[in-house]
């Protein structure tokens, strides 16, 4: 016959069925938070959003970049958008947009180019960090299509045209008319050293 298990022990065993059962209970919950989560994250970035972007699609792009969807009678606004390309050391990369700014409509979906070309002397990939300024319209600015959301391979010397499609929100506050997209393409080289470096 094998000894009665010990108070201590019970108690011991109690306390970790009630830890296991209370974590299983929190990833049980956090399960549910993501889905909010999500869609908080997705507003505030633009990135994802499934209304944003069927709203975007729904209005086609003409040859000039501006959407066709007719104008629905409010008062015709403009806001300017001035594009910049920036690279962290010079020398390995050529990167500039093709025009340096835009005028648009709020609410209309337009498309705009950068080129990038390899100078690295080997093939290699390459990543565009966004950025928007004023601060204040950067949750007013939502890219649909955007060569910045993944990784970007280039061969030796190559060089690529790189799409981003946007549209400024009708929301944008007035007192901005004009707003800035930025982009500092980075090496996967120049990125390691950097990482290197904080380390």
């Amino acid at each position: 016959m094998s000894a009665a298990t010990p108070p201590t022990q019970r108690a011991a065993n109690r306390s970790l069925t009630l830890q296991l059962v209370g974590f299983a209970a929190c990833a049980f919950g956090f399960g549910f938070a993501l889905v909010p989560l999500y869609d908080v994250l997705c507003s505030v970035t633009g990135i994802g959003d499934q209304k944003l972007l069927l709203k975007a699609n729904a209005a086609p792009l003409n040859p000039s970049g501006q959407s066709t969807t007719p104008k629905d009678g409010v008062a015709e606004r403009w806001v300017t958008v001035e594009f910049i390309g920036q690279l962290p050391s010079v020398g390995n990369w050529q990167f500039k947009p093709v025009m340096s700014e835009l005028r648009v409509h709020p609410g209309q979906l337009y498309e705009a180019f950068f080129i990038a070309r390899n100078l690295t002397g080997h093939d290699t990939t390459a990543q565009a960090i966004p950025d928007i300024s004023p601060g204040l319209a950067s949750a007013f600015f939502h890219k649909t299509e955007c060569f910045c959301f993944s990784p970007q391979s280039f061969r030796k010397d190559e060089e690529r045209s790189l799409p981003v499609r946007f549209f400024v929100d009708k929301a944008l506050p007035e007192s901005v008319d004009r707003l800035t997209l930025s982009y500092t393409f980075y090496d996967d080289s120049t990125r390691a050293a950097a990482s290197q470096a904080r380390s």
